[in-house]
């Protein structure tokens, strides 16, 4: 689909190395491949992201140190620079963007994309806090002409949250699958472990949090280790790495399991192992899961709300243990490295989310 020159902006905070940030980067590559112009409008810009945003997108810094401070700012751009349509990325974005369309009259169309499962990130926290989040939902989605939700969990959630009707939110998988992916997967990797020969390798990723649940992972791994010889490795980095190791070395398996941080080309590291695993508690659609699945890697996750039963095809592609269960986890991983699937059969559960695909799929509802 080649777009005649039509006009959209990208609105959001650039606030770190996250994975929203990454797949805002790769579906602007989308949106510049198909034809359009393209204007990334930061309330704030922060994190190494900022670098590979193409060239060929117009960037407009607010200046702002928070995104609800960006009010003014993105008024004055949607009255000066009048895009036909408004992509917004983030909750807090969401509001600003609709207040933003009150105060300056603003025609163009506003879709608000959320990669996350509210309901589920918000467990555990203050009554207060669930009741101010859920409330501007409410509040402040109505004003929005519609809402990307990046997994089929993750848009029930939005209904049942704001009680929009069906057809206001749609699902579109994430612009996960690059053309740059495998040619990084193929780049060097200095690590010791990852050299082809030796035991096989676990990978896990993600920020050191309790949303993913790396305690349970590591208690898996100690049975799989006692089974047959292999290694545990954990990309990312976080204020939980000493007592993740902590939990390793009590447990008899600290010198098997290794810890190298934040890495910035992490499919180099995944491509190179055996068996990936996601223990987490919640997701939206876990981006780490499909990229492991787009090199060809076999995958075990938790059947957490919400995006890896879609992503695995109710575990066709590979196998789904409940969450938190570390004998269930254990047995996954131990059956699957002994019985890896083919390369070219897990890559089959990811086609939906290449970035040409996704691109399209938002641009359809952003340009309808």
């Amino acid at each position: 689909m080649i777009v005649d020159n039509d006009h959209i902006a990208v609105f959001m905070a650039f606030s770190g190395d996250g994975g929203v940030e990454r797949m805002v980067t790769q579906l602007l590559q989308g949106f510049v491949d198909q034809g359009c112009r393209v204007d990334l409008v930061l309330a704030k810009a922060r994190g190494s992201f900022i670098k590979r945003v193409p060239e060929a997108v117009n960037v407009i810094h607010l200046g702002s140190e928070h995104t609800y401070a960006s009010l003014p700012a993105l008024c004055r751009y949607l009255r000066s620079a009048r895009p036909r349509a408004l992509l917004v990325a983030k909750h807090r974005a969401g509001i600003v963007a609709v207040l933003a369309r009150g105060l300056c009259r603003y025609r163009g169309g506003i879709v608000l994309r959320l990669g996350t499962t509210v309901s589920a990130a918000l467990q555990g926290k203050s009554w207060l806090r669930r009741t101010l989040w859920y409330g501007s939902m409410r509040l402040f989605y109505r004003g929005v002409d519609h809402i990307i939700a990046v997994s089929e969990g993750v848009r029930q959630d939005v209904l049942t949250i704001t009680g929009l009707a069906n057809e206001r939110v749609s699902v579109v998988c994430n612009p996960v699958v690059t053309a740059a992916m495998q040619g990084l997967a193929q780049q060097a990797v200095e690590h010791p472990w990852l050299q082809g020969v030796g035991e096989p390798v676990i990978m896990a990723s993600g920020r050191f949090t309790r949303q993913k649940d790396f305690p349970t992972l590591i208690r898996a791994f100690a049975q799989v280790h006692a089974s047959m010889a292999c290694r545990l490795m954990i990309l990312g980095r976080g204020g939980e790495q000493d007592q993740y190791q902590q939990l390793a070395d009590g447990l008899g398996v600290g010198q098997a399991i290794d810890f190298p941080g934040f890495v910035s080309n992490s499919y180099a590291y995944m491509a190179r192992a055996q068996l990936f695993v996601l223990s987490s508690l919640w997701e939206g659609s876990p981006n780490v899961l499909t990229e492991a699945l787009a090199l060809g890697i076999p995958c075990v996750a938790t059947d957490c709300p919400s995006g890896p039963r879609e992503i695995l095809r109710n575990g066709y592609f590979g196998p789904l243990v409940e969450m938190g269960d570390v004998e269930g986890l254990a047995q996954a991983m131990l059956t699957t490295l002994r019985n890896p699937p083919a390369a070219d059969f897990v890559r089959k559960a990811v086609k939906d989310y290449h970035v040409e695909v996704s691109a399209r799929a938002y641009l359809g509802l952003l340009l309808s």
